[in-house]
């Protein structure tokens, strides 16, 4: 151990630095490997002969690609809310199969309606909110981060859904 606790850097963890950051893995990915702190990679690496240095061009390529990664994310689970808000509205007029098990035998019954019963439709209306809500809150964050472009495709969307609900609407009349 060195005066401070820590043990000693090792020939095996200065190759294995070398080999991780040629490998481009970050300060911080090699330390969390290798059980180190982020200081103590930075000092293997300063000491490497050449210097290993951490480029921030890369960090920043790889920083703007994850934020692109994670609009994109966004917006196809904005797409998969609005998506499952529309099926979710269609079954709130179509017929509907209500059952139940009961009785001495523990028998199961059922009958179909011409629409589900009030307390499906209030459980089907929450479900449709709470969906909506969630791709609302996903387009305000991008607002919010300068993501116009998913802001206008959400009340694309939106508007595409509302037709779907009431071409279904029509459909059932």
């Amino acid at each position: 151990m060195t005066q401070h606790g820590h043990p000693p850097i090792t020939a095996e963890e200065r190759q294995r630095v070398a080999k991780l950051h040629a490998e481009g893995r970050s300060r911080n990915a090699i330390a969390t490997e290798l059980g180190r702190s982020g200081r103590t990679i930075s000092k293997i690496c300063s000491e490497h002969d050449p210097p290993l240095t951490f480029e921030r061009t890369r960090t920043a390529a790889a920083t703007a690609a994850k934020k692109v990664d994670g609009a994109a994310r966004r917006a196809q689970f904005q797409l998969d809310a609005l998506d499952a808000a529309g099926r979710l509205m269609g079954q709130m007029f179509a017929p509907s199969k209500v059952f139940n098990f009961g009785g001495k035998e523990n028998d199961y019954n059922e009958v179909t309606h011409d629409e589900p019963p009030f307390r499906d439709k209030r459980d089907i209306a929450s479900a449709i909110q709470a969906l909506a809500n969630t791709a609302l809150k996903l387009a305000e964050y991008d607002k919010a981060t300068g993501n116009e472009d998913e802001k206008s495709m959400l009340g694309d969307l939106f508007d595409q859904l509302r037709q779907a609900r009431d071409a279904d609407r029509e459909d059932h009349r």
